[in-house]
């Protein structure tokens, strides 16, 4: 039984492509292993550099069906990445565009328009061609006329409405440009968060895997001390127990790096679901930042892209409420009009008049509004609303301006704070491991102390990389709530 037991594990281990030794027993073949590792050393050595026949193809299959490592993006690259192929960035950048393409039609407003007007007209009784230009003259009746004419309109004088109009839009267009650049300030802040939590995430399920490992080791020898008899069966039962658990909170805190992944693959416009980034980059802890809030946020509201584009749209509501209250006076156009008049089926066309003529006309129009059922005072009510909302907009931004500095201020003062106790508190949880580890091992200790210094150093590790993570994210944020260039 123990032969063939020895025959099967030689199998599984070729099988494996391991290089492990089978185990034998007996004087024989210890031997006869000493003297083939003497044999390589002294002559056979060549043989060494080449791998066995059991080894060599496992090796060449394993290094044909190796994909091509990705290459890993640092945070800069990850950035101009995100802002290529964001999606919502580029839907900003069309709504740039679409305010762009407002302002040359409000430009286009106040300029000449030209049209070919027209109609086919049947009166109830005749009607002259042409009027008479002088006493006398002869000319074609009837009562089906086709008139076809290029007509010259030019407005001269609005009352303000389309300077006004005008003014609103360039407003406008102005701010969904620093709309657009706020957009990619908070997108590349997005990005840096999930790129920060990622790396902590990695550096995390590293530290569980430590802990893993030297759980597994701690319960070697418990099992060992067990088979001595200096220790009790429950004591590895216990430490199976925690190493159940920690594998348990691996496997949460690995399903948690997937999201991370997706959520990071989705802000740099991946559609399809592959493999996920490789990040390069290290957590370290960032400066502090002495300065006040409320002097951060004093310089927050002077130089962040959404504050001057509330201000923006408020100016340019009071320009459309301007162009509302335009529409109460007059306006003066030239008009101009050139073309010709033909007549079907005239009822009288003495001698040889004709049937259709040219004509011409220019002028000046008019337009007063008297009554128009209260729909200009309603558009006028409309945009005085819009304009109150758009003040108290500003307000609450103004606001929040502040509470974003006060809130990424105290989170890197914080995170800060709690590096420097976690890097005091990791060598003393470590200490007290190795000191739990050797009373256990003399018997002075008990599992539970042991079981617990070991989640103390697993704990401790975790706070220390969460913080560094933090950190960095609020770092970030606070430069991102002054409104500062994170690409």
């Amino acid at each position: 039984m123990a032969r063939r037991r020895s025959q099967q594990e030689h199998g599984q281990n070729s099988a494996a492509g391991t290089r492990r030794l089978p185990r034998k027993h007996g004087a024989a073949d210890l031997l006869g292993l000493l003297a083939g590792l003497l044999w390589l050393a002294t002559g056979g050595g060549a043989l060494a550099q080449m791998p066995t026949p059991a080894v060599a193809p496992l090796l060449d299959a394993a290094t044909t069906a190796q994909a091509p490592a990705a290459a890993s993006l640092d945070l800069p690259a990850l950035i101009e990445r995100a802002l290529a192929h964001n999606p919502e960035l580029a839907a900003a950048g069309f709504d740039a565009a679409a305010a762009a393409a407002r302002t040359r039609g409000a430009d286009a407003a106040g300029r000449p328009r030209i049209t070919l007007e027209g109609g086919l007209t049947h009166y109830g009784d005749d009607q002259r061609l042409f009027g008479a230009r002088y006493n006398g003259e002869l000319g074609a009746f009837g009562a089906d006329f086709l008139v076809a004419e290029f007509v010259l309109r030019v407005p001269l004088y609005t009352s303000g409405r389309l300077v006004a109009e005008m003014r609103a839009a360039e407003l406008l267009q102005a701010s969904g440009s620093q709309r657009l650049t706020r957009s990619r300030s908070e997108l590349a802040y997005n990005v840096s968060s999930l790129f920060y939590a990622q790396l902590a995430q990695e550096k995390l399920i590293a530290a569980l895997a430590q802990a893993d490992d030297a759980l597994q080791a701690q319960l070697q020898r418990v099992r060992s001390l067990v088979r001595e008899g200096k220790a009790a069966t429950v004591d590895a039962l216990r430490t199976e127990v925690r190493l159940a658990d920690l594998r348990q909170r691996k496997l949460r805190e690995r399903n948690s790096l997937v999201v991370l992944q997706r959520a990071l693959l989705n802000l740099v416009g991946e559609r399809d679901a592959g493999a996920p980034l490789a990040l390069r980059g290290t957590l370290t802890a960032p400066a502090a930042d002495a300065r006040e809030p409320g002097a951060l946020a004093e310089r927050a509201l002077q130089q962040r892209a959404d504050v001057a584009a509330a201000r923006t749209e408020l100016q340019a509501q009071q320009a459309r409420l301007d162009a509302a209250r335009a529409t109460y006076g007059p306006s003066l156009n030239l008009l101009a009009a050139a073309g010709s008049r033909a007549v079907f089926a005239p009822s009288q066309q003495p001698g040889n008049t004709a049937r259709q003529d040219g004509t011409w006309r220019v002028g000046v129009t008019f337009e007063v509004p008297l009554s128009d059922g209260g729909r200009v005072s309603a558009r006028v009510d409309e945009e005085a609303a819009r304009l109150d909302a758009q003040r108290e907009r500003l307000d609450r931004l103004t606001l929040q301006v502040r509470l974003d500095i006060e809130t990424a201020h105290a989170g890197l003062s914080s995170a800060l704070e709690r590096i420097a106790s976690a890097e005091a508190a990791r060598g003393l949880a470590r200490e007290n491991l190795h000191i739990e580890q050797e009373k256990y091992t003399l018997g002075r200790g008990t599992a539970f102390d042991v079981l617990d210094a070991q989640s103390a150093v697993t704990d401790i590790e975790a706070l220390h990389i969460r913080a560094l993570a933090d950190a960095r994210t609020a770092a970030a944020q606070l430069a991102w709530a002054l409104g500062e260039d994170l690409s």
